[in-house]
């Protein structure tokens, strides 16, 4: 049973997460994605550092468990972050949120694909519903005069990332705690970022609005700082129907908070794709209910 500081601990961070999606979409208009993302992932990063290290977490891997952080991190953190930051500036911001959070369906069909996992009836359902998500955003896409079909692929490719991510992470024997493991997936891929943004993107002034460095410190201490503390508190003592509640729950916040964040207004296909991604991730993610046995 969650208690009531859980309970509002998530509806925090649900918030946190939902309204994440047009800051992104804002700081965009002012610095290119790849050194948006190496910015602010790095200040988050030093800060879950600094965090962790006064409360006494041992905050250094040791041995293999290095290969944890990088098999781990190059999918969950490098790949999801770097690719979905190009559907972002392609796409509505929450209309991206929504693709993005079609990651749980992913994780059951790859598990399913190349790891034996079973494929059950709900999950057949989860994924036409995905299917009709996607065919929805991408005849709006299509149609729109200014329409970005290529942010659909990148936010499915992320979401791919992101599933893959998951099931290395459920199939790994880890001895170094979840949070220093996070951290250093961070820290690393804030590193190939910066790499990255260097050679793809034209050095940014650095010369921006106070909206835009409010933007900035809510991606890298909200996002990625503040946000990160209070998942870690809560994933090991959570229930599964109550993280999925909270997972349906993201897209819709992202696409809402756009109207007022970036100007934004959701079509009649998003608020339809919402509906068929929140079944999706009901579908597969919900625990069935259990049948009373007649005495």
């Amino acid at each position: 049973m969650i208690s009531r500081q859980q309970l509002l601990t998530l509806v925090a961070l649900t918030l946190m997460w939902g309204v994440n999606w047009p800051m992104m979409k804002f700081s965009l208009r002012e610095l290119s994605p790849m050194y948006f993302r190496a910015l602010t992932m790095t200040a988050g990063a030093l800060f879950l550092y600094s965090w962790y290290r006064a409360r006494g977490l041992r905050m250094l891997p040791r041995g293999a468990e290095w290969r944890s952080v990088v098999a781990i991190g190059a999918p969950n953190m490098l790949g999801w972050h770097t690719v979905s930051i190009l559907g972002v500036k392609e796409l509505a911001s929450g209309r991206a949120a929504i693709l993005g959070f079609t990651m749980p369906i992913w994780t059951v069909l790859l598990g399913a694909l190349f790891l034996g996992e079973r494929l059950t009836r709900r999950t057949v359902v989860a994924v036409i519903a995905v299917t009709i998500a996607i065919a929805l955003l991408t005849s709006s896409e299509f149609t729109a005069l200014t329409g970005r079909p290529l942010g659909i692929v990148w936010m499915e490719i992320a979401a791919i990332c992101w599933a893959i991510g998951t099931l290395l992470m459920r199939r790994a024997t880890l001895t170094l705690p979840l949070e220093t493991l996070t951290i250093w997936t961070m820290i690393l891929a804030s590193a190939c970022l910066w790499l990255i943004a260097l050679v793809s993107e034209p050095w940014p002034r650095w010369q921006f609005s106070s909206a835009m460095w409010l933007s900035l410190a809510y991606g890298a201490f909200i996002n990625y700082g503040f946000a990160q503390t209070l998942w870690a508190s809560l994933a090991r003592h959570l229930p599964p129907s109550t993280s999925a509640m909270s997972i349906m729950a993201i897209p819709l916040i992202g696409t809402l908070s756009a109207t007022v964040i970036v100007g934004e207004w959701p079509h009649w296909q998003d608020y339809v794709a919402i509906v068929f991604v929140m079944m999706a991730i009901a579908a597969v993610l919900l625990p069935p209910r259990s049948r009373k046995i007649p005495a």
